[in-house]
């Protein structure tokens, strides 16, 4: 199950960044996951879980954010929602050989929050955000 190294990876991530800033409790995690990233949510949910025990980030809430799978034809243009499992031939045209996937493999860290700790000493950061 890689959806355990992945949540152990964003919590190692949101670790540093929440220990920079000064964090004493992480509350909140947002990711993006692509359709296409073939991440399970439940699966990565559960995972985080257990990732979590024992660190700023116990009973942290994750939120995801599904990101639809499209793809654009370079012969003629045309963008299409690809399914599962992905068919990558242009419905327009029905060229296969110049198509590109736009979008549906994300897998990032869209924004924590947390609350800071009164005593550290660290410097006043925004929590970490990223837009897309």
């Amino acid at each position: 199950m890689h959806e355990m190294s992945i949540a152990m990876a964003v919590v190692g991530q949101v670790e540093e960044a929440a220990g920079a800033g000064g964090a004493r409790t992480v509350n909140r995690v947002t990711l993006q996951v692509g359709e296409l990233a073939g991440v399970v949510p439940d699966s990565l949910a559960f995972c985080f879980e257990l990732a979590c025990a024992g660190t700023v980030l116990e009973g942290a809430e994750l939120v995801t954010h599904p990101v639809p799978a499209r793809a654009r034809c370079g012969a003629c243009a045309h963008e299409w929602a690809v399914g599962m499992p992905p068919d990558l031939c242009c419905p327009g045209c029905r060229q296969a050989s110049d198509v590109e996937l736009l979008s549906g493999r994300e897998l990032r860290i869209l924004s924590v929050s947390w609350e800071d700790d009164p005593d550290c000493p660290g410097p006043a950061r925004e929590p970490i955000s990223e837009e897309a």
